[in-house]
């Protein structure tokens, strides 16, 4: 009896064993932490200092070790996907409520995490993958960031062959890259080109928080290659590629783009770890800096961004940073277009502390802030508080005043102009003429110009003094549209 009793508990030890690594492995109720997501090989497959005689031994080598790591994504999904030109599917009389389609995705770590594109995966009901040695398995959707474009999957494996995620940071126009993947149903495609360009913006993402800093190159990406790795020569991972420009054909003609590694490598551990995406936001309004502005505000040449607006309750407005500040650098890092701001900051989780270098009255200053979620983004512009004193004082019938110099005709608010536009002070732009210094800043007939050099306009008197007081110059303006949004301007003013 003993010996039955000692035999029962051992088998109930062994059943609870087994039955908790199946709830760890097989039902994903235990996620890893952050700092436990180690992703990707250790080092990079190619050393390009091995045999530097050899150029096309390099290709030929991250070809050979670079392509077991890229696997071919083929998903079942809805038919309303709005990146159906990515997808191929029959034309039928009954139109199913699905639809098949295909790209790529690398292969972050031996236990089978895949990096790939939202937009492969995004609405799937069925998602399988093949990898380089035909093996297919099911996948499962870990997690998706439709801001950047990004997905995670994962297929019951171990033991694969990891890629190397290099340093986009490191990458420089002109410097060759492979992009590999499953163009057009192809499986195991190597195509050779440069990078052509850095930081681009195509306006892909629908969302005022998207963030796109893409890579263009001219290595040859087709669809089926979204999701893909676009190499360096030492086989590192610089880019998950993901668009290309077209001219409605859905096929490549000359420029494909890629996702930065360094974002992709961020957000891929977020979802690992939590499923989405606890991204960190400043909460500000940002625009380019050009010539004009530059030459408004005092910098000896355009650099940086413009803080356009702050938003209530974002992580800036805890701070003193204020519209019309020009963020020169983060952590160290200058940034001279929108999106090379947003996505650095995209990076980061919220909590995180990032260092501005901001310009303001013609001196550099030093600021600290503390990204917030977007969840605590109320998404509302800090306004001016009205104030009775900031009201016209000039009868509301009085000039139309126009600057041919410029191309642009303004007059003074009338009572029923500030109630309707919810402004306290400003002029009114008329008119502007046609490829005009005005046009040329995308200034229109209905915008108000509330600020000029950082003064409040209260009539086209005191608008006129001021760029009187511009020529030979450039004037910073704030104007204001319709719907209340601001924005910063800065306008050449003819001697």
């Amino acid at each position: 009896m003993k010996v039955k009793g000692v035999l029962g508990a051992v088998a109930l030890v062994a059943v609870g064993v087994l039955f908790g690594a199946l709830l760890v492995s097989g039902f994903g109720l235990v996620r890893p932490g952050w700092a436990d997501i180690n992703l990707g090989a250790n080092q990079p497959p190619v050393n390009l200092d091995a045999d530097a005689t050899s150029f096309s031994k390099a290709f030929i080598e991250v070809a050979e070790k670079v392509t077991p790591a890229i696997v071919q994504i083929s998903v079942v999904a809805e038919r309303d996907n709005p990146h159906k030109d990515f997808f191929f599917f029959p034309f039928d009389n009954e139109m199913p409520k699905e639809q098949q389609g295909s790209g790529s995705g690398i292969i972050i770590s031996d236990d089978g995490y895949i990096l790939t594109n939202n937009h492969v995966v995004e609405k799937a009901t069925k998602v399988s993958v093949g990898l380089g040695d035909k093996r297919t398995f099911d996948a499962k959707v870990v997690g998706t960031d439709p801001l950047t474009d990004l997905a995670v999957i994962k297929i019951d494996a171990d033991n694969l062959t990891t890629a190397y995620l290099g340093d986009s940071d490191n990458l420089k126009v002109g410097q060759w890259v492979m992009a590999i993947g499953n163009p057009l149903s192809l499986s195991s495609t190597v195509t050779a080109g440069i990078i052509s360009a850095e930081g681009r913006g195509l306006g892909l993402i629908k969302d005022r928080y998207g963030v796109e800093n893409f890579i263009q190159t001219d290595a040859v990406i087709n669809p089926g290659n979204s999701g893909g790795a676009l190499v360096d020569l030492s086989g590192a991972v610089v880019g998950v590629n993901s668009a290309i420009a077209t001219q409605g054909t859905g096929t490549y003609i000359g420029y494909g783009f890629a996702i930065p590694i360094n974002l992709a490598k961020s957000v891929a551990k977020e979802l690992i770890a939590n499923g989405k995406v606890n991204r960190g936001y400043i909460g500000v309004s940002i625009s380019e800096v050009d010539d004009a502005i530059a030459k408004s505000v005092g910098l000896d040449k355009p650099h940086g961004i413009i803080i356009q607006d702050v938003v209530e309750g974002g992580a800036a407005s805890e701070t003193d940073l204020k519209a019309g500040d020009i963020i020169l650098s983060v952590d160290g890092k200058e940034v001279n277009q929108p999106n090379a701001l947003q996505s650095y900051v995209a990076s980061k989780t919220a909590g995180s502390t990032v260092n501005l270098k901001v310009f303001r009255d013609g001196k550099e200053i030093d600021r600290k802030i503390t990204l917030k979620s977007r969840d605590d983004d109320s998404e509302k512009k800090v306004t001016a508080k009205k104030d009775s004193d900031d009201e016209s004082k000039t009868d509301s019938k009085s000039n139309t005043i126009s600057f041919e110099s410029i191309g642009m005709t303004i007059k003074n608010l009338s009572e029923k102009d500030k109630e309707s536009l919810n402004v306290n002070n400003g002029v009114l732009i008329t008119k502007v003429d046609n490829f005009s210094k005005a046009a040329d800043q995308r200034l229109g007939s209905g915008l108000v110009i509330v600020e000029a050099d950082k003064k409040k306009v209260s009539d086209v008197n005191s608008f006129e003094k001021i760029i009187d007081s511009k020529k030979g110059k450039a004037v910073l303006l704030k104007v204001q549209d319709k719907e209340g949004n601001t924005r910063f301007v800065g306008l050449e003013i003819p001697d």
